[in-house]
């Protein structure tokens, strides 16, 4: 993932915590989180936490569901439900979440992620029912 338009740093409160970049930039559509786990994303047997891997694919499913009806991937939708699975241990180094919308239709989406280590290793898969957000909400949200 290079610097360049689609890059998403520092956006949020939870983006400046855990230190990952967004990326809404792709031909495909599809959102990608990208984070360089260090000992500070890792639990007490030194493999990236559950719950940063869980905050990285949540946020990498929001943004695929975001560049449905937004090129800038900002359009904001809530997380309806979310489920994650574990399959491997994400040992420090890069990893990669990317969404994929699965179905739904105007106002609720399916999406499905894919947490995947730089050497191939599949670390955790999701699924989740994303809402869209009504623009009228949107103006009574303090920024």
């Amino acid at each position: 993932m290079s610097d360049g338009p689609g890059i998403i740093v520092d956006e949020t409160g939870t983006q400046r915590l855990v230190g990952y970049v967004l990326d809404v930039g792709q031909p495909d559509r599809l959102a990608r989180c990208r984070l360089t786990v260090g000992e500070a994303h890792t639990n007490r047997h030194g493999v990236l936490h559950g719950g940063i891997a869980a905050v990285l694919l949540d946020s990498a499913c929001g943004a695929t569901a975001s560049l449905t009806v937004d090129e800038t991937g900002r359009q904001p939708f809530l997380t309806i439900s979310f489920h994650v699975d574990f399959i491997g241990a994400g040992r420090p180094g890069g990893v990669t979440a990317t969404g994929r919308v699965t179905g739904g239709g105007r106002s609720l989406l399916f999406v499905s992620g894919d947490l995947m280590h730089d050497d191939g290793t599949l670390v955790a898969t999701a699924s989740g029912v994303f809402k869209r957000v009504p623009p009228s909400i949107l103006t009574d949200v303090p920024r």
